[in-house]
């Protein structure tokens, strides 16, 4: 029996980011100068969708890079390929059930840089869902792609 555990190796962060387009973006913010919403425009400029999640802008009707900002990840009605997440370590667990609830699951769930959950992860692998933590997306995507 294999056991899953996070990735870690550059040819499997390389993989992802090949490979996986569609990113919802838990903890979205709208000021450009913070990593949540700096790090989500510069993928879009890279050709990944981007879905903005943050109940805040999505009360206000609020729109980024082409896609309606969504409270919650079970207001998604498209397929995702990875749930990237802008919380702080201590706040991820409160997404784990909306992740799991997710049809069809993402393929990934990616910490941002400075952010894990180990028991959060464990899950997630033991559901088949790859974890990626405390990496940052922007940095990986301009040095491995």
């Amino acid at each position: 029996m294999t056991t899953r555990t996070e990735l870690r190796d550059v040819s499997d962060i390389r993989r992802v980011l090949s490979e996986h387009k569609v990113v919802a973006v838990v903890g979205f913010h709208a000021d450009a100068m913070k990593p949540a919403h700096y790090v989500p425009e510069y993928l879009s400029r890279q050709g990944y969708t981007i879905i903005p999640v943050n109940p805040a802008l999505a009360a206000r009707g609020q729109s980024f890079f082409g896609q309606r900002a969504v409270s919650t990840l079970a207001e998604i009605t498209t397929p995702v390929d990875i749930v990237e997440i802008f919380r702080r370590s201590d706040k991820v667990y409160l997404h784990l059930q909306d992740i799991l609830n997710m049809q069809p699951p993402p393929k990934v769930v990616w910490l941002q840089q400075g952010i894990r959950d180990d028991a959060v992860a464990a899950e997630l692998l033991g559901r088949g869902i790859e974890v990626i933590q405390d990496r940052c997306m922007l940095a990986d995507h301009r040095s491995l792609l």
